[in-house]
């Protein structure tokens, strides 16, 4: 395998696993309004977990860790999701409960550095500041698989992975379930004056999208074999925010474009870039400009993102009670203003949820 085809399917890894760690964020944020600016944390821990239980006993490999039971693929990969579950069980009933918006987004980010602090300085949990490495590269022995001919071999089975994923989120909006998690989103107070349990809809979303990040964390420790603090600083999960921001908050399509253009075209085919001659690491700053003002023009102009989130709106909901049987069921002026009515500054549809 030629460098080129190593450096195209790094980039396909990075753009699928992406897509899921963006998929677990909107399903928080974008679709519930749980705002989490510890959501690397949880992708943190899942690919900790993965590593750990993917690893032999910690005896002869020159690294402290708990768990190393040698296990295989895919089980590994869904114990970093459960673990990363099972926290965000514990984080839910002890925050979500009770604090909402900027409180609970404050309280969030305060997990994450406790976190961070607790597995860089208690090495007998993952091995410290070091991290983890040396993570046995799935069914790599299965195949005979060379070093280059994983890469390839797994970023497809990450595309498969991430296309699963992604087609359960894309048809969960679709669902009772998806509009009454959207409407907590957009009025909390009104879903639970109609008698929708709000805690339980934002709960189930926190869950889910936490699953999502321990998955991605998984996929992250598997392809690289290693993983270490420097890999979830708190200022990476402001590019899991940039992925949703430019594919479009709330919509699942959309953060595939948004993984395209944020993490695999702005992050990390730069970093396959040479240096310019006498500053090095000048490409890394321009491209944390870049990708700020990209940020700042797509709120500016777009702040709907590149594919807006579709709503199914007052008409459509009504279309059914507008001529069942070939009788109106509403007075004539409510029909009309029905049929005439649309919200502004949103795309409508008359079927399903995009």
């Amino acid at each position: 395998m030629t460098q080129f085809w190593y450096y195209v399917f790094t980039l396909v890894f990075f753009l699928f696993d992406y897509f899921i760690l963006a998929l677990g964020r909107n399903s928080q944020s974008g679709e519930a309004g749980v705002v989490n600016f510890a959501y690397l944390g949880f992708a943190a821990l899942g690919a900790y977990v993965t590593g750990a239980v993917s690893l032999p006993n910690s005896g002869g490999t020159g690294q402290q860790y708990i768990f190393g039971w040698n296990m295989a693929f895919p089980l590994n990969l869904l114990m970093g999701g459960i673990a990363a579950m099972l926290l965000a069980v514990v984080v839910a009933f002890i925050a979500l409960r009770r604090l909402r918006t900027d409180y609970l987004a404050m309280v969030l980010i305060s997990l994450s550095l406790v976190l961070y602090d607790i597995i860089t300085n208690y090495p007998r949990l993952f091995n410290g500041a070091d991290g983890l490495y040396n993570v046995p590269e799935p069914l790599a022995g299965v195949f005979h698989l060379t070093a280059n001919s994983f890469v390839i071999f797994f970023s497809l089975v990450t595309m498969v992975i991430a296309l699963r994923l992604g087609f359960v989120r894309i048809r969960s909006p679709r669902s009772p379930r998806g509009r009454t998690v959207r409407a907590s989103r957009d009025d909390a107070d009104g879903a639970a004056a109609l008698g929708k349990g709000v805690f339980r809809y934002q709960l189930t979303s926190m869950l889910i999208g936490s699953f999502y990040a321990g998955v991605g964390g998984g996929l992250i420790i598997q392809f690289g074999g290693s993983f270490n603090p420097s890999a979830w600083l708190p200022g990476e999960t402001f590019v899991v925010f940039a992925v949703i921001i430019v594919g479009g908050v709330g919509n699942n399509v959309g953060l595939l474009v948004g993984a395209l253009l944020v993490e695999t075209l702005l992050i990390h085919l730069p970093a396959f870039l040479p240096d310019i001659p006498g500053h090095p690491g000048l490409i890394e700053y321009i491209d944390a400009m870049v990708i700020g003002i990209v940020l700042m023009v797509m709120l500016w102009f777009r702040p709907q993102g590149m594919v807006p989130e579709r709503t199914r709106r007052f008409p459509a909901a009504l279309g059914e009670l507008l001529n069942r049987d070939g009788h109106s069921v509403v007075a004539p002026e409510v029909a009309s203003v029905a049929t005439s009515s649309t919200a502004p500054n949103s795309q409508t549809s008359e079927g399903s949820d995009a």
